[in-house]
């Protein structure tokens, strides 16, 4: 009999000392690299929105149960609560693997080479001692009965085990609804979202994206606009096409080449001019007369076109759209933009066109918000990206009489390069995010991903720079990436996270 009390008493003991190691070592190591665990937390897809307190929290909760359980009138209460921290880090893990589309880890020294079905394994086994040793602690206790001792046990068991699982699902939710919908700027990258597969020397760097027909890759080039690069999905078939093409004495000035299905634009907004041709030939035939000075231009069929112009009041952006269908029509739609300061240079950003879609995306590039509309230009939505700049941080001046505007300093752009796949709107976004890695930004640049439908911010990326060269612009197909860097075309297959979203939202209707 006394030698069952000496076992169970060493076994009791075992525990707690085995509990003491790991939340003492667990401790130390998130504290000594502190700032990589709250980076880790920052872009768990659980805890992100409560990354900054739970990453001081944690360890020390872990310390505090040391406490508790090397003080033998508190052992009881510290392995209460050692089985309760334990059984939240089990939920965690379990929702990781079954309800997460990634699974970042969060540990910090050894456990963090870990696989995490190992993880959950090794979890379980702390529950178990943890159960253990409570029964045996309810044991050692002579003045308790039988029946109050058992009823005690299952009780603390339970809900510790009941309330660390029921919280870690609330902070899930809680934290997947902030990061979706009310973004405090927390980034989340999940593992190889896409994979670099091939890259093209294009020898010059004056290349842009014109289109993308039936799994070809269409670049056009500024300096020579009338020669068009065609390339395969995989940049192992590349061909030269010539636009034939009258230029007839106009006076070009920057001369833009669109491939849609099943034509060829050529435009030039300063003249203005827009000319249309076949894909079949390449050779232009007919000009949409009529047509409006613009600054950007976004074909939508064979005679409508999207663009955006200096024709609003004082001279502000306006987006209208032109119809050249026997007779020219124009209509503007002067409350689409809206102005912060002077309605140009606050005003600036990107026209896209989402063919599949039909739907319109403007997307400013001194200020974090874009705007959806119809191909009519009739407002669907309006929409924010996750970083904080709501209003555009620039200055300008007034010169000759204020007739004539300028930058007054260099603006902060916070929008980049964007493109439409889907229902997904691409951004490159250029302000740096909480908890992120200097050396990321060094080196890449990042890409935030939102669903257009719902308004919601998705997940991100990075596109690695080449040399010294970083991103110039990029396009997204249902299947790949494309990127310009400096004089390379780069291809990346885009992974299951994103053509699943991609093909979920693409035909579904705004």
């Amino acid at each position: 009999m006394k030698s069952n009390v000496i076992i169970k008493s060493i076994i009791l003991d075992t525990i707690c000392l085995l509990y003491v190691l790991l939340f003492v070592y667990a401790a130390v190591s998130k504290f000594l690299d502190f700032e990589n665990f709250q980076v880790q937390l920052g872009q768990s897809p659980l805890l992100s929105a409560f990354a900054e307190w739970v990453s001081w929290a944690v360890p020390i909760i872990e310390l505090s149960i040391v406490l508790l359980l090397i003080i033998p009138k508190c052992r009881n209460f510290g392995l209460i609560a050692a089985l309760f921290l334990m059984s939240m880090f089990t939920s965690y893990i379990f929702i990781i693997l079954n309800y997460s589309s990634f699974v970042p880890c969060s540990c910090g020294g050894i456990l963090e080479k870990m696989g995490w079905n190992a993880h959950l394994i090794f979890n379980i086994v702390f529950i178990v001692l943890a159960v253990l040793a409570l029964a045996l602690e309810g044991k050692s206790n002579n003045n308790n009965s039988i029946a109050k001792k058992r009823l005690t046990f299952f009780k603390s068991s339970a809900i510790s085990i009941l309330s660390g699982g029921a919280i870690m699902a609330i902070l899930f939710l809680s934290s997947e609804e902030i990061i979706h919908h009310e973004n405090p700027f927390i980034r989340r990258y999940p593992q190889h979202p896409i994979m670099l597969t091939r890259t093209m020397d294009l020898k010059f760097n004056s290349y842009y994206f014109a289109g993308y027909v039936d799994n070809r890759m269409y670049l056009g080039n500024y300096t020579d606009p009338l020669h068009v690069l065609s390339v395969d999905t995989n940049l192992r078939h590349r061909q030269v096409l010539k636009i034939s093409f009258d230029p007839k004495n106009i006076p070009f000035k920057m001369v833009k080449i669109v491939v849609r299905k099943p034509y060829v634009y050529l435009m030039d907004g300063r003249v203005p001019a827009i000319f249309r041709g076949k894909t079949t030939d390449w050779k232009i035939t007919k000009e949409l007369k009529g047509s409006p000075y613009f600054t950007l231009a976004e074909p939508v069929d064979s005679t409508r076109i999207l663009f955006r112009s200096n024709n609003g009041k004082n001279s502000a952006h306006v987006i209208g759209v032109f119809t050249s269908d026997g007779v020219s029509k124009i209509k503007y739609n002067t409350d689409l933009l809206q102005q912060q300061l002077d309605g140009v240079f606050d005003t600036d950003g990107m026209l896209l066109y989402g063919e599949k879609l039909q739907k319109m995306v403007y997307l400013y590039y001194y200020r974090n918000e874009f705007t959806v509309a119809d191909k009519y230009t009739g407002l669907i939505r309006r929409g924010h990206t996750i970083d904080t700049i709501t209003k555009a941080k620039i200055k300008v001046a007034y010169l000759k009489n204020g007739t004539e505007r300028k930058m007054a300093s260099p603006p902060q752009t916070v929008n980049a390069h964007a493109t439409i796949s889907g229902g997904l709107l691409f951004v490159h976004s250029k302000i740096k995010g909480r908890y992120e890695d200097d050396k990321l930004w060094d080196q890449a640049s990042i890409i935030d991903v939102y669903d257009l439908q719902k308004k919601t911010y998705l997940l991100s990326f990075p596109i690695y720079g080449i040399e010294d060269k970083k991103l110039q612009s990029f396009f997204v197909t249902t299947t790949h990436l494309y990127a310009l860097i400096g004089n390379q075309l780069v291809v990346y297959e885009l992974k299951s996270i994103l053509k699943k979203e991609i093909n979920m939202l693409e035909s579904t209707a705004f």
